[in-house]
């Protein structure tokens, strides 16, 4: 990787890199020069990042972000096989189980706040401590634009999602004066996985609903964490950027 690419000389990790938004995300911090360890729960999952990123520095990690006993452990072994601490950070992990407030059990509750916002803390306070003493990273998290405009059937998400994007801007403004960044990107509908086993009618009316009348990609949501980790970010803090096609303006 050339000496001149953007990222150059920084190492990034990312969690639940495995598929969809997350794979986009390393790939493309990737190709723009940065050491990538991406996170997936399970061994699969990490075996599918290390082939997305066979032929650089980077590699796949076994790391369920919500066991608070693996957070130090696995950091630790990034910093043995890597040599360096994260300087950028993007939290992509996180889960639905959605149902209507009537049906939604504790179980379903504690699950999505778990997972989506809680191990945002947790990977967050841990990360931040090398960034601390070097002055210096990006801290990027994935949000949605559920997290705004609420949707039916996801408060647990949406609540998680709006509790994300206050969070970001706490932290923001707590580690700006050391030259840390932190940042929240809201996607709207994006082509992965989930949205593809949507019934072709559903789909249909969603699109008629976005002003752009399509889906975004996951390298769009891609080239705006990409942005907001390299110097064109270097004086944004605290912000959500939304990348939702105008759905929620």
């Amino acid at each position: 990787m050339s000496a001149t690419a953007p990222l150059a000389g920084q190492l990034a990790l990312v969690t639940g890199a495995s598929r969809g938004i997350g794979r986009a995300v390393a790939e493309r911090l990737a190709a723009d020069g940065a050491v990538v360890v991406g996170t997936s729960r399970s061994a699969e999952g990490a075996a599918t990042i290390d082939q997305l990123l066979a032929g650089s520095d980077g590699f796949g990690l076994v790391l369920d972000s919500c066991d608070a006993q693996a957070l130090p452990v696995a950091l630790a072994d990034i910093r043995q096989r890597a040599g360096a601490h994260p300087s950028i950070l993007v939290n992509n992990a996180g889960i639905t189980r959605d149902t209507l407030l009537l049906r939604l059990g504790e179980a379903a509750w504690q699950e999505v706040l778990e997972t989506n916002l809680s191990a945002v803390y947790r990977m967050c306070r841990a990360v931040a401590r090398q960034m601390l003493t070097s002055r210096y990273g990006r801290i990027i998290n994935i949000s949605s634009v559920v997290g705004s405009a609420g949707n039916p059937g996801q408060s647990n998400y949406a609540a998680s999602k709006a509790g994300l994007e206050g969070f970001s801007r706490a932290v923001a403004l707590e580690l700006g004066p050391r030259g840390i960044t932190v940042n929240s990107v809201a996607p709207g509908y994006i082509d992965t996985d989930m949205t593809r086993t949507m019934p072709p009618q559903a789909a249909a009316s969603l699109r008629e609903r976005i002003p752009l009348r399509r889906l975004g990609k996951p390298e769009e949501v891609a080239a705006v964490v990409a942005f907001l980790a390299g110097a064109g970010g270097a004086y944004i803090t605290g912000a959500t950027l939304h990348v939702n096609g105008g759905l929620y303006l």
